[in-house]
């Protein structure tokens, strides 16, 4: 059976199929609804339904608390239609335009930039194009079925070449086939472009770019791209790991504030070691740019890496900083663990 799905104030519709979840059948219309993890974690895909039955699949109550979900929101990555239905989203413009694909890509390096981050380097297909936004991600598909995501590092400009940056998870049923099986020319396969975080280049607001640890691998494709767009709105960028070693790319981020006009680069380290020898900022990333940008009503914030991060961001952001919630985009690295947890 299928089921025909309104989306407003757009008016758009399409169709989902019986047992189909809202937000697949809307990545394959094409159809612009915001979405992150797809597992049901991190609430980007929330939306309501105004009219129409649906049946909610397991999530984490932080993403759809109870009482949300007594007021009609659902997370349209877990509900599943059993009637026609009207629903309520802010829709992404441009979202649809480039057709998500299933491609073979071979490991061309495998670069370790860290004891546990191997930057992978993918070719792509020569006789396919793979266009995508800085910021978005890719689903490996792996033998037994599951699937494994990973944004892309680089901007767009820099095709026929994906990077990827992968933090060791010990146990992790990709990562440890990266760090200790993995050749170069092996085979992959992966699916993509997926996700709504990326670059909002018609915007001439001023951006903040948060990221804690591999987070940083799409906020550095958003700032390639938005160096090769001769973009002209300030950026800050504060990267924030555990130990100065975990920003594995800080000579990179040093240069971009040496080199390109209105870019800003604040570093900051929550547990180092006295002989770590850090004399840079401390504490939680997000509270710095709280303490640095008290009233952020003007600005744009990309903020991607750990859920609990991501979390505080937006809430003390939106609460605490008059950061309108529309203007937050975000990217939570939610692994299986994240998953399990919840």
């Amino acid at each position: 059976m299928t089921f025909q799905v309104t989306v407003q104030p757009s008016g758009h519709q399409f169709s989902c199929e019986e047992g189909e979840n809202l937000l697949a059948a809307a990545i394959r219309a094409g159809i612009g609804l915001p979405y992150g993890c797809k597992s049901g974690a991190c609430g980007s895909c929330k939306g309501r339904v105004l009219a129409g039955e649906i049946t909610h699949g397991a999530h984490q109550e932080k993403a759809l608390p109870v009482a949300e979900e007594q007021q009609g929101y659902a997370l349209f990555c877990c509900a599943t239609p059993h009637s026609d239905l009207t629903i309520e989203a802010r829709e992404v413009v441009g979202l649809g335009d480039y057709p998500v694909k299933k491609l073979p890509t071979r490991v061309s390096r495998i670069e370790r930039v860290a004891d546990d981050v191997i930057v992978l380097h993918l070719q792509l297909p020569a006789t396919e194009p793979f266009r995508y936004r800085a910021g978005q991600y890719i689903e490996f598909l792996l033998k037994d079925g599951k699937r494994r995501s990973y944004s892309m590092a680089n901007a767009p400009h820099k095709e026929p070449t994906l990077t990827l940056h992968i933090r060791h998870m010990f146990g992790g049923l990709f990562t440890d086939q990266v760090f200790n099986t993995m050749k170069e020319r092996d085979i992959l396969r992966f699916e993509g472009p997926l996700g709504s975080f990326f670059l909002r280049d018609e915007s001439t607001k001023p951006m903040v770019l948060l990221a804690s640890g591999t987070g940083f691998a799409p906020i550095k494709a958003i700032v390639e791209d938005a160096i090769a767009k001769d973009l002209k709105r300030p950026m800050v960028l504060y990267w924030g790991g555990r130990r100065p070693q975990d920003l594995y790319m800080n000579t990179l981020c040093e240069e971009w504030a040496r080199t390109v006009p209105g870019f800003q680069y604040v570093p900051v380290i929550s547990d180092a070691l006295p002989g770590d020898g850090w004399s840079g900022r401390t504490g939680f990333v997000h509270q710095a740019v709280m303490q640095d940008l008290p009233d952020l009503s003007g600005h744009q914030v990309y903020a991607c890496g750990a859920p609990v991060m991501v979390d505080a961001a937006r809430r003390e952001f939106c609460a605490l900083c008059k950061l309108p919630e529309e203007e937050f985009y975000a990217d939570a690295f939610t692994s299986e663990a994240d998953l399990a947890a919840g």
